[in-house]
């Protein structure tokens, strides 16, 4: 198996989206600190983690035009931890070395700064662009009384990660996104990393029961082809109102990535000099697929996949986001949610990065 790919698979449940108002400090550190003690972790370490929320929600509030905070649960093995991500299209931060040192903290916030907060957390990601805005992601696991754990005992980030967020109005998200692994333990199935988005057809209950049933059929399947995943999925959803979906596997031994897909998910290979887009037939995954091609394409250097639903919008360019490829795949995909997310649908963005 190649190491490039080794890496443990990390679970996640998207808990809520926290929108700017007036008791958003309130209400995020409030379920913040529940979340964590319910996980398990301890009495101070769920402080810890109400007082970061509490100063980003205050700073998304003071100087957002249009903010939100996403809580959700990480799973590693046996492990379980908290995660938060803010996402905002306020001024941005034109040095955000100058935010993250000791003693900087915006007017109105609690006063302990960007920079403790980077310290509570034991991952820390902020990504800013002048003008636009600002996302940023911090993850915690527990903490015993010796204080923070060394960065070689903590489960490790994976090189995959993804938001999904409903249409206003919804408090669930039609959208779904899963990964597995495929060890490749013979020379006609290399080494690989599995990804799947979902795009249940519509909004709401309905649209989410399909994309669930999708992220199942993904997990159950032994064809670990694309065609294979795809197959599978169709046969599952044909008890539901059906999808878009598309599937990636990504064979870093070989350099290349094959993709299939049906319907208005959208796929695209980045790097420094451009995108290029990876191709869907139309069609309804669970009804109408009739034209299924699997499509191969040389991995980038210093790239990654970027996979989205319709959600989105095509017409992003990530170099109107100076320095985006160097950071963690989760504020890559909170920046493209940012730039690129419509209110009038479900949205969902997957990105894959230094899995090759």
């Amino acid at each position: 198996m190649s190491t490039a790919i080794t890496f443990e698979h990390f679970a996640h449940e998207d808990l809520a989206w926290f929108r700017d108002s007036a008791s958003l400090a309130v209400t995020a550190r409030g379920a913040a600190a529940t979340l964590a003690r319910r996980l398990g972790l301890s009495g101070h370490r769920s402080a810890e983690v109400a007082l970061a929320v509490t100063e980003a929600a205050t700073n998304l509030h003071r100087h957002a035009v249009d903010g939100a905070l996403l809580l959700r649960v990480v799973r590693s093995g046996e492990r379980a931890g908290l995660e938060f991500l803010t996402v905002d299209s306020g001024p941005g931060m034109p040095d955000v070395g100058a935010a993250l040192v000791d003693g900087a903290s915006s007017a109105g916030s609690l006063g302990i700064g960007l920079g403790a907060v980077a310290r509570l957390a034991d991952h820390f990601d902020l990504h800013s662009v002048p003008g636009r805005g600002t996302v940023m992601a911090a993850r915690f696991w527990p903490r015993g009384a010796d204080g923070p754990v060394a960065a070689a005992a903590l489960p490790p980030l994976s090189p995959v990660a993804g938001v999904t967020r409903p249409i206003s109005g919804e408090s669930v998200c039609g959208d779904a996104w899963a990964v597995r692994t495929d060890v490749g333990e013979d020379t006609a199935h290399p080494a690989a990393v599995l990804v799947m988005l979902c795009d249940g057809l519509g909004h709401g209950p309905l649209a989410a029961r399909a994309s669930q049933a999708a992220v199942q059929a993904f997990h159950a399947a032994r064809d670990l082809t694309p065609r294979g995943v795809l197959d599978a999925v169709h046969m599952a959803l044909r008890r539901s109102r059906g999808g878009a979906v598309a599937v990636a596997r990504i064979e870093p031994g070989r350099g290349r990535v094959l993709y299939c897909g049906i319907g208005n998910v959208s796929g695209f290979l980045v790097s420094e000099d451009g995108r290029k887009a990876l191709l869907s037939a139309p069609g309804i995954v669970g009804e109408h697929m009739r034209r299924v091609r699997t499509f191969e394409e040389a991995l980038p250097a210093c790239g990654a996949l970027v996979m989205h639903s319709d959600g989105l919008t095509e017409r992003w360019d990530h170099r109107s986001m100076p320095g985006w490829l160097r950071h963690s795949p989760l504020v890559m995909a909170g920046q493209l949610l940012r730039a690129a997310a419509v209110r009038r649908d479900d949205a969902s963005v997957v990105v894959i990065k230094e899995a090759w």
